[in-house]
């Protein structure tokens, strides 16, 4: 099996991948990874997927290497991290009694061969009905900063939902399992 290269810096990216129980390596590619005008959701993760796994191809030869990115979608506006408790507030209390659309896109690239898979999977989570105070304890207690959305699907973020559907809960967290699983047996990996 060619070695593994996860084309990112995410913890929870790393979590996810382990569950396969592959060797892998991990570095995170230095891509511009703004929203260009009139570039939809789709569009945008593509790019990015795409742009971090072949950003990484010329120094590791070989490889398989597994981009991974994800856009957060309220109401078709593309929401980011917060950051911040202010910020994070202000994305929970809108995305209240809401759907939030995560479009997480996934390539794997053999940096031998130059073929690359490219997906996108769509997960959505209906929120309850959430008020300032509920959101702020859960904030205090979480501290979600770094999630698109405000909250950790797989932490305390879950007791926000009122239910989720789509095809794979694992590209809620950030990484599409089922899917790649698919990409790597279509390059001949085992997966065990």
């Amino acid at each position: 099996m060619p070695p593994l290269l996860l084309a990112s810096s995410s913890i929870y990216r790393r979590q996810l991948l382990s569950r396969l129980h592959l060797p892998f390596t991990c570095s995170s590619p230095d891509i511009d990874e703004s929203h260009r005008p009139n570039e939809s959701a789709v569009e945008l993760v593509k790019r990015l997927i795409e742009g971090k796994a072949r950003a990484l191809a010329g120094s590791h030869p070989g490889h398989l290497i597994i981009g991974s990115d994800q856009v957060a979608a309220l109401e078709d506006r593309i929401i980011g991290k917060p950051h911040t408790f202010e910020n994070a507030r202000e994305q929970l209390l809108a995305a209240s009694g809401k759907r939030v659309s995560f479009l997480t896109g996934l390539a794997l690239l053999n940096s031998q061969t130059g073929h690359c898979q490219v997906d996108c999977v769509m997960f959505t989570v209906h929120m309850r009905e959430l008020n300032a105070e509920r959101i702020e304890r859960y904030l205090h207690i979480e501290q979600p900063y770094d999630c698109a959305g405000s909250f950790k699907a797989e932490g305390l973020g879950v007791s926000l939902f009122q239910s989720t559907e789509g095809p794979d809960a694992t590209s809620l967290v950030g990484l599409p399992l089922i899917r790649l699983v698919d990409m790597l047996l279509a390059e001949g990996v085992q997966i065990p």
